[in-house]
């Protein structure tokens, strides 16, 4: 069957990177899959930062007036490397519960053989990963939230917490989750926040076997959350440790950036390319080595010389003075090379004495969160301890600066206060007395 299904989507996928032929943007998974609009078309609101006016007139004002709003990011990478997560898997100290938003991005959730490159894929394992996710934020949280939500009446900036259309503002729901081959990027939001967020979209570009197969590429998601985009870059780039294998990283991104593509929305005015979108953070394998000779590097290592160490991986020089990453940043990396570990140990690759088939792989920062654009603000940036697979996850918190509209927050305060409810009921008192009043007839409506 594997062979029959290679069969069909070999000639597709090349004929895709000829012709450019772009994927279903509206083709992930989501727990708002009854959404009647496909590009998540809501209804604004306003600002929680500030007490909206009273007056009727600023609901009908229409001027691109807007207030910025700050929210805390999450993002996590982690190249799982083809090992299935069980059951009991805790991921919950990995999570920072104070976040908005949580992005996870990970690469080979199956193994990168001919059948799952080819064959169809492999969901249950993406199923499982999401199933973690959700139990994981939403267990740990909820304990926090009946715990704390009572006296927890503004936010981490200071601002007043607005509870609306959720029971619990601190659940998290999936608003897109995306699979290519071994790529899975998963986005959750909180669900006070959520109403807010609009036009989500993926767009998937492989760059692997011929340059078009998804064993290596990127799953980019973007949506927009009030007035601002946002872009996340899941990516797995070429691996390779000789002289000259960076160039090949390089091109993957350069590839990325350049055939990556989103619909420009109901209004022509959402932004197309990565580079378009407010606020882009690149994560994933980017397999960047560090440019020393293998037993310097494990040297190096061994005496957690990171500085000098830093001065030589390749990603640092490409974000320095490179050009296809000019203009991105990363914040400062204090903790140990991610890989390549042995199984099930703390001990790199190449390490163990006596081991001479072990193959030689010098330690290295492969997995990495970088960003582009203003209005993004790191406050942390480190690894995990899980040896799950031979590389260690890496996350990091942003704050990020969001456009809101100040014109609507009449309207916000008002659908949120008792004015409504009053009102309401000044209405069906009034209609019921109309209706007692002339009688009812199958011809007569009611019209408001």
């Amino acid at each position: 069957m594997a062979r029959k299904q290679g069969e069909v989507m070999w000639p597709r996928l090349v004929a895709n990177k000829i012709l450019r032929k772009p994927l279903g943007s509206n083709n992930f998974v989501t727990d708002f899959p009854g959404n009647d609009d496909p590009d998540g078309l809501v209804l604004e609101a306003p600002s929680f930062d500030q007490p909206s006016s009273n007056s009727t007139s600023t609901i009908f004002n229409h001027h691109k007036d807007t207030n910025t709003h700050k929210y805390k990011v999450f993002v996590s990478t982690w190249n799982v490397g083809g090992v299935e997560p069980q059951q009991d898997m805790n991921i919950k100290d990995w999570i920072d519960t104070s976040c908005d938003i949580y992005v996870f991005g990970f690469q080979e959730i199956v193994p990168l053989k001919a059948s799952n490159v080819l064959g169809s894929e492999n969901s249950s394992i993406c199923m499982k990963w999401n199933s973690l996710i959700r139990e994981a934020l939403n267990k740990k949280t909820h304990y926090y939230s009946q715990d704390n939500l009572k006296h927890d009446k503004h936010d981490h900036d200071g601002n007043p917490n607005i509870i609306e259309n959720s029971n619990n503002p601190r659940e998290f729901h999936c608003i897109i989750s995306k699979q290519m081959v071994g790529i899975l990027i998963s986005v959750w939001v909180r669900s006070n926040i959520r109403p807010f967020i609009r036009h989500p979209n993926v767009s998937c570009v492989g760059c692997g076997i011929m340059g078009c197969l998804g064993n290596k590429g990127s799953v980019s998601v973007r949506f927009r959350l009030h007035e601002t985009s946002f872009c996340f870059v899941c990516t797995h780039l070429a691996s390779g440790s000789r002289e000259g294998d960076e160039k090949l990283r390089n091109s993957n991104v350069a590839d990325i950036l350049s055939r990556t593509s989103f619909p420009r929305g109901p209004l022509l005015d959402l932004p197309r390319k990565i580079l378009d979108h407010d606020r882009v953070i690149f994560l994933g394998d980017l397999n960047y080595r560090i440019a020393l000779p293998e037993a310097t590097t494990r040297s190096l290592v061994e005496r957690r010389e990171w500085n000098t160490l830093l001065k030589h991986d390749q990603l640092m020089m490409e974000l320095k003075e490179g050009q296809v990453l000019e203009g991105w940043h990363e914040g400062a990396i204090q903790f140990a090379p991610t890989y390549k570990y042995c199984p099930n140990s703390n001990v790199y690759y190449g390490c163990r004495p006596g081991n001479r088939g072990e193959k030689r792989r010098a330690p290295a920062w492969c997995d990495r969160i970088i960003w582009c654009g203003k209005g993004l603000k790191q406050h942390e940036y480190g690894r995990g301890i899980s040896k799950l697979s031979d590389h260690r996850p890496v996350k990091a918190i942003f704050t990020a600066e969001v456009g809101v509209l100040r014109t609507l927050k009449g309207y916000h305060s008002f659908f949120l206060s008792e004015r409504l409810d009053k009102i309401s009921s000044q209405l069906q008192v009034s209609s019921a007395d109309a209706f007692l009043c002339k009688g009812s007839t199958k011809s007569r409506s009611f019209k408001t």
